[in-house]
């Protein structure tokens, strides 16, 4: 028998539908660099591209028996690992939104008034982060979040396609992202120092 290194990606997917855990290695092994990169550049968090593609070949080899790759092995793991991704800028953004609604609906009383300061200061620089961004970025980013309108009614509306709106999502939740990070350091070191 050939080495599985050898071995063509259907052939890899024929040994791990009959339990072959050298397989899943080999796929592993074959594409866990070039998804890492792909997640992490997507995600700018290693942990989270981790557990990503942590997820996706536990559900390989839980779903091995009924694997059904359409196309080529690298296409499905990009697929998932993207959709992956998607899921979890989406579960931020939410995160995050509820947060900022839940300290805006807080009664002044519940919080003592260097926290109402801070929480101020906070929802004011994001959205000063907000207003860095570039206009189409900007706009995209307002349509989906003040607007609640989803990806395809956002490309219909600017007349752009579904990826480029998906695109420029990402590009906004990375800045927003980037911009909360460094508040809450500021906010951090205010108290150490």
């Amino acid at each position: 028998m050939k080495k599985k290194e050898a071995l063509s990606d259907n052939e890899l997917i024929q040994l791990l539908k009959v339990d072959d855990k050298a397989a899943l290695t080999e796929i592993y092994n074959r594409y866990i660099e070039s998804l890492a990169g792909f997640a992490g550049s997507q995600l700018y968090d290693l942990e989270d591209a981790r557990d990503i593609l942590h997820d996706i070949f536990a559900k390989l080899w839980k779903d091995r028996d009924s694997l059904n790759v359409t196309g080529n092995l690298k296409s499905y793991l990009f697929s998932a690992t993207r959709h992956q991704v998607i899921d979890r800028i989406r579960r931020i953004a939410i995160r995050r939104d509820h947060a900022l609604r839940i300290s805006a609906s807080m009664p002044p009383n519940s919080y003592g008034a260097d926290k109402i300061l801070e929480a101020k200061e906070l929802q004011r620089n994001i959205l000063i982060a907000i207003e860095e961004l570039p206009p189409k970025t900007k706009l995209i980013y307002q349509l989906s979040r003040d607007e609640h309108l989803t990806s395809v009614e956002i490309s219909e509306r600017l007349h752009i396609s579904e990826q480029t709106v998906k695109n420029q999502l990402t590009s906004a939740l990375k800045h927003l992202r980037q911009s909360i990070i460094r508040i809450c350091i500021t906010i951090f070191l205010s108290y150490w120092l």
